[in-house]
């Protein structure tokens, strides 16, 4: 089985950058997408093949997120259990037989962290759901996770700490989210690559230098280590600011 994750910072603008080619020669299972930034009434692309599955924000071009898929899901979840995370689109979740899959865009700090109160509330939230899944089957939580986990996953960490993306309680609250049960599967493969970013500043040719970060992920619950092929980033895909991610495992027995 084959999976992509992709924040692809608005959906139509990465559709005129090639996105519907890349998904169509993709041989993806499912395909996670954050950061639509459309509306029902603006953007419900479909990729010839797969369901499609939308959440978008109550705020027009803000956020959301999407998941096609030529697996058929047992079932599909939108939102937290808590209403207040639930009007930005940020997380869906399908049931298969094995697993779950939560497709999510955490919320960044912003500027000055003056989200953070938000951000760290939403981890929580995510957490304890996913903790609660987690405890009747496997679990894949992937998407735009807003956080380099350790210093060797953005390029400059020593200027970036304590700003959005890199502080410490973003850092300390993706630890208690890998606590619950949960391998970060590109550390799992490469624990020591350097280089090896998702997400590049538009500004100053960061991704041209690879002055980047990695911030999109996909985690794996423990008992699933076994099912693991691969994973990795696709670097060279663009349309975005970010690249696409992707996880492999072994087909369902």
């Amino acid at each position: 089985m084959r999976f992509i994750s992709w924040n692809v910072n608005g959906l139509r603008s990465c559709i005129q950058k090639g996105f519907m080619e890349f998904a169509e020669g993709s041989d993806a299972d499912i395909i996670a997408i954050q950061e639509v930034k459309g509306s029902a009434e603006s953007i419900s692309a479909g990729i010839p093949g797969y369901s499609s599955y939308y959440s978008y924000a109550d705020k027009k071009g803000y956020s959301g997120t999407a998941i096609f898929t030529r697996i058929s899901p047992l079932s599909v979840t939108y939102g937290l259990p808590d209403d207040e995370f639930n009007h930005e689109g940020r997380i869906i979740t399908m049931e298969f037989n094995e697993f779950y899959f939560i497709n999510v865009y955490v919320p960044n700090s912003q500027d000055g962290l003056r989200r953070i109160s938000f951000r760290l509330a939403f981890d929580e939230a995510l957490r304890e759901y996913a903790a609660g899944l987690n405890a009747s089957k496997g679990v894949i939580i992937t998407g735009d996770l807003n956080v380099a986990r350790t210093p060797i996953d953005l390029k400059n960490p020593k200027p970036n700490e304590g700003h959005a993306g890199y502080s410490e309680e973003e850092r300390s609250s993706f630890e208690k989210l890998i606590s619950i049960g949960m391998i970060d599967s590109f550390r799992h493969f490469y624990p020591d690559m350097t280089g090896a970013y998702t997400w590049w500043s538009y500004m100053f040719h960061a991704r041209e230098k690879n002055a980047g970060w990695r911030i999109d992920y996909f985690l794996v619950s423990n008992d699933m280590t076994d099912k693991m092929k691969g994973a990795g980033i696709m670097s060279t895909v663009m349309g975005s600011d970010h690249a696409p991610v992707f996880l492999e495992l072994s087909d369902p027995t």
